[in-house]
């Protein structure tokens, strides 16, 4: 099991200058592999002690405190070839649709496989395609690293038919989603959702033009989700100056 190394950081307050120094910076490291010594900027860590959890010490004395990773820390280092869609907007599509232990999901494109291993952790199965074998290798490479037996990747476009009915929910991230709703369409029961995330406002404009045209759908809605960070250190607070807030469009759409 890897595991997450944390050093806590400490600000000391300095009368001379009035205010508050960072003395210790905040680090953490993930450790995939455990066996062996691992050194860092404060010192070795004796291979007994990453497997503990709790408190320990380097070989200079400093203290680090040390736990299992987390499905969210395995997560967090998958590998990575396109732009992953954001866990703001994940968490947007999982209760936007409210799937659940007995849906049935198909996406496409596959990429590295992160939507699909986030939506294989809550559904009961996971359909995802791909035309690029990059992606699916990276896809399979990732998704056998984080364990999950739920999600079967296939070379195939989905601008052609899919062998999977009575899906719950079909997820697009394609250059041009309009082009394959008749897929989504075949492949949905009725009631299910289709979800289309497009980099650029056109793109989502003109799937929602096309899904207007089809009188087997109902848009929903079209939203852009915005994470804004802030920083608190005691009563300083204020948004981060430099955050990263537009990711894509994605566009609800539901199968009646």
């Amino acid at each position: 099991m890897a595991k997450v190394l944390v050093r806590k950081g400490k600000k000391q307050y300095f009368e001379d200058l009035d205010r508050e120094i960072t003395v210790i910076k905040e680090k953490s490291f993930y450790l995939d592999q455990t066996s062996k010594p691992f050194s860092t900027q404060y010192g070795e860590i004796s291979a007994a002690s990453l497997k503990k959890t709790g408190t320990i010490k380097t070989s200079r004395g400093k203290e680090l405190r040390i736990f299992d990773s987390s499905f969210i820390d395995d997560y967090m280092r998958i590998k990575r070839l396109p732009q992953i869609i954001p866990l703001k907007d994940i968490g947007f599509i999982i209760a936007s649709t409210g799937i659940g232990g007995d849906s049935v999901v198909v996406e496409g494109g596959t990429g590295s496989g992160a939507l699909a291993i986030m939506l294989a952790r809550l559904c009961k199965k996971v359909y995802s395609f791909d035309v690029e074998q990059k992606h699916i290798d990276v896809a399979l490479e990732n998704v056998k690293t984080l364990g999950i037996k739920n999600i079967t990747i296939k070379k195939q476009s989905l601008y052609d038919p899919v062998r999977v009915k009575n899906a719950d929910l079909f997820c697009f991230d394609l250059p041009s989603p309009w082009d394959a709703i008749g897929t989504a369409e075949n492949s949905l029961k009725p009631g299910g959702f289709v979800i289309s995330y497009s980099p650029t406002i056109m793109q989502a404009a003109d799937f929602v033009n096309s899904i207007a045209n089809n009188d087997n759908f109902l848009h929903i809605k079209t939203v852009e989700m915005i994470e804004r960070p802030w920083e608190i250190e005691k009563r300083k607070v204020r948004p981060r100056s430099k955050a990263s807030i537009h990711s894509g469009f994605i566009t609800l759409a539901r199968r009646i």
